[in-house]
C-alpha cells in the first residue's frame, strides 16, 4: 500500500489543521473521556490512531489517561509532540500494514480511517483494532458514512481565513464512496511574505451500518451513533461506539 502519510498533512496544512481546525477534537472530548472512565479507573492504556496535532491527546492525558498517540503524518506528529509532551509515547502508525499496540482503549477522530485506499483497507484496519483491544477494552472512532458524500455533492468551494494562514477547499463527489478535497494552503512567513502548497485529499465513504457485523466477527460489540456524547457530529460523520467483553 502506498504510504499516504507521506502525502496527506505535510507541513503547512498540518499548521493550518492545528491552528484553525481543532474545535472537532474538543467537541468530541467529552463524550469519549466519559466513555472511557472505566479505562481510567484501572489505569489502561489508550491508543489513539490518527492524533493529529494531539489536540484529543491533550484532553485524554488531562483526564488522567495513560496515552500512546499515533499518527501517519511526520508534520502532525512534530506538533503532537509540542502539545502532548507527556503522553506514553507519540509514534508513526501507519494502517492498515503497522501494528496496533494492545490497549485497553483505542479511540480516533477526524475519521482517519476513511484516508485508507478502498473499502478493504478499512477493513483490515477495523480487524486489526478490533484485535489489538484487550478483554474489557473500549472502542471510540469516528467514521465517515456514504451519507457524506451525498450530503455534500453539491458544495460549493469554500475558504478560512485567520491571522496567519488560509485555506481555500474545491471538494468534489466523484462517486458514491468517494469524496474529494482539493485544498490551496497559505501561511505566512517570517518576513511578512507568504508561502502556498497544495494537497488533494481522497477519502472512501463506508456503509457504516456494516461496521459492527465485522467487528462482532472479531469478538467486538459495537454500535453505530449520531455522536459519543452531547456533541452534533457533521452530517454523515459517524461515531463507532463499542467494547470487548471482559
Amino acid at each position: 500500500m502506498a504510504d499516504s502519510g507521506a502525502r496527506y498533512y505535510q507541513d503547512d496544512l498540518a499548521l493550518v489543521h492545528h491552528r484553525g481546525f481543532g474545535f472537532h477534537a474538543d467537541m468530541c472530548a467529552p463524550g469519549i473521556v466519559a466513555s472511557l472512565a472505566s479505562v481510567r479507573e484501572r489505569a489502561g492504556l489508550v491508543v489513539e490512531l490518527g492524533c493529529g496535532s494531539g489536540l484529543l491527546t491533550r484532553h485524554l492525558l488531562d483526564a488522567g489517561h495513560r496515552v500512546v498517540a499515533t499518527d501517519a503524518s511526520p508534520a502532525m506528529l512534530e506538533l503532537a509532540r509540542h502539545v502532548a509532551p507527556d503522553a506514553d509515547a507519540i509514534r508513526r502508525l501507519v494502517l492498515p500494514d503497522d501494528p496496533i499496540p494492545s490497549a485497553d482503549a483505542i479511540v480516533s477522530v477526524g475519521h482517519a480511517l476513511n484516508y485508507l485506499p478502498d473499502e478493504e483497507a478499512v477493513a483490515r484496519a477495523l480487524v486489526a483494532i478490533a484485535e489489538a483491544l484487550r478483554p474489557g477494552g473500549v472502542l471510540a472512532i469516528d467514521l465517515c458514512d456514504l451519507e457524506w458524500g451525498v450530503a455534500r455533492r453539491d458544495l460549493a468551494t469554500h475558504g478560512r481565513v485567520g491571522d496567519d494562514w488560509a485555506i481555500i477547499t474545491e471538494p468534489s463527489v466523484p462517486a458514491a464512496n468517494h469524496f474529494v478535497r482539493d485544498m490551496t494552503i497559505f501561511v505566512k512567513n517570517d518576513d511578512g511574505s507568504w508561502r502556498r502548497d497544495r494537497e488533494r485529499h481522497d477519502n472512501v465513504l463506508l456503509d457504516t451500518t456494516l461496521v459492527p457485523g465485522l467487528l462482532a466477527r472479531h469478538g467486538v460489540e459495537a454500535q453505530v451513533r449520531a455522536s459519543f456524547g452531547a456533541e452534533e457530529l457533521p452530517i454523515g460523520l459517524r461515531a463507532i461506539i463499542g467494547h470487548r467483553p471482559a
